[in-house]
């Protein structure tokens, strides 16, 4: 996985973590979650607000 894949990360957050309120998340929590998953390998420093919004968007999404 890449940060691009937002919609996947999304999906592998709402498996890791059923009873987080993806509203609730800090952007370096999930920043820190994204990278500590299995199959995410990318550089974190290509990392930014836009991203983590983004993958927070679709986190928000799956769990509605």
């Amino acid at each position: 996985m890449k940060w691009t894949d937002s919609l996947e990360i999304a999906i592998a957050l709402a498996e890791k973590f059923p009873d987080v309120d993806p509203k609730t998340i800090r952007f370096t929590d999930l920043r820190q979650w994204v990278l500590d998953l299995p199959g995410f390998d990318d550089d974190p420093k290509h990392c930014g607000e836009k991203i983590l919004e983004a993958i927070q968007m679709a986190w928000m999404g799956e769990v509605e």
